[in-house]
């Protein structure tokens, strides 16, 4: 394959809101050893994107300062000691950086081929989401079939993918969002019970229910201690994230009086080993109900690589019910 020696990409060009997302013209990056180079069709858009914007989520030290950390496409190059992928073939990948551009490098262990039958705009929304899903509700949480699994912010991009996969494990499934439009899309999806948190009291419907065995939460702030209050006995709480902060007061008597676990992740630091793992198991467990259209992604909408900015602004305005993707190509 031919490559171009420069593509057009979104740099931040500045720390600050969605308008800092600029388009440049930048080399086209080479694959190291392990690695393959993907001509991007789609890319993903994420909160860590935003954060990283904002100048508060900083990239690994090797990996590309541009923003992007999933995308679909076709392996235009190949570096040293690569034996699965060959050029041309069509694959979804997590980035360590990278994917608001028209190419970016990977660790070949790292992507995974698209599902038969999906479009290459909901491929590219599956693995920041499907990954940090995988690894902190069934690995890190060890969510069992027919155990209370409660999601907040079920409209989002891992909401929604948390919803079908605990679904899928045959956990009774509740959720949080803020309108009843957002309800009704978690509803469909298979939650028993979609709170809007405007007005109803997510901890008393919980209690009501004799608590939740895990819980997955972004939001931290007040609901940290509100989410210990949620739980049953013996109940876990997986952190992924801090929307409304991560330093609160919070009473840790009763994680000892009710044997409760508080945990938590994040996905880019991790090892390559540790994503490839996470890789192997996702292909196994998942990819055939992807295949076979029994669960997939939800799609917001699609804004051409150059409105990056408005892409960002409508996710920061959590209008979004699912993914928010970037058309390259």
């Amino acid at each position: 394959m031919t490559l171009p020696s420069s593509m057009t990409a979104v740099e931040i060009s500045a720390y600050g809101g969605p308008d800092v997302l600029r388009p440049v013209t930048l080399p086209v990056p080479e694959p190291g050893e392990g690695q393959i180079l993907i001509r991007i069709d789609h890319a993903g858009v994420n909160r860590p994107d935003a954060l990283q914007r904002a100048g508060n989520y900083a990239p690994p030290p090797d990996a590309s300062p541009l923003p992007g950390l999933e995308a679909s496409g076709y392996v235009a190059a190949i570096g040293r000691n690569v034996t699965r992928w060959k050029e041309g073939d069509a694959v979804t990948a997590l980035l360590p950086g990278g994917g608001y551009a028209e190419y970016a490098v990977t660790a070949a262990d790292q992507a995974l081929p698209v599902p038969r039958g999906m479009g290459m705009d909901a491929a590219a929304g599956l693995c920041e989401t499907y990954f940090t899903v995988w690894t902190n509700v069934f690995m890190r949480g060890n969510l069992q079939a027919g155990e209370r699994f409660l999601v907040h912010g079920g409209a989002s991009g891992i909401g929604t993918t948390a919803i079908q996969l605990a679904r899928l494990r045959g956990a009774r499934v509740f959720a949080t969002a803020g309108s009843d439009e957002k309800c009704a899309a978690c509803l469909s999806l298979g939650a028993e019970r979609a709170v809007n948190y405007t007005h109803t009291d997510y901890v008393d419907v919980m209690r009501a229910e004799q608590g939740a065995n895990l819980i997955l939460d972004m939001v931290g702030g007040d609901y940290i201690q509100r989410n210990l209050d949620a739980l049953a006995m013996d109940g876990r709480l997986v952190q992924i994230a801090f929307l409304q902060g991560s330093k609160v007061t919070v009473d840790l008597m009763q994680v000892m009086t009710r044997r409760l676990t508080v945990t938590g992740s994040t996905l880019r630091p991790q090892s390559l080993a540790a994503k490839a793992k996470i890789a192997r198991a996702l292909e196994a467990e998942v990819w055939p109900h992807l295949e076979s259209k029994a669960i997939a992604p939800v799609m917001d909408s699609v804004f051409p690589l150059v409105d990056a900015a408005q892409a960002h602004a409508r996710m920061e305005s959590s209008a979004n019910i699912g993914k928010i993707v970037l058309k390259v190509s």
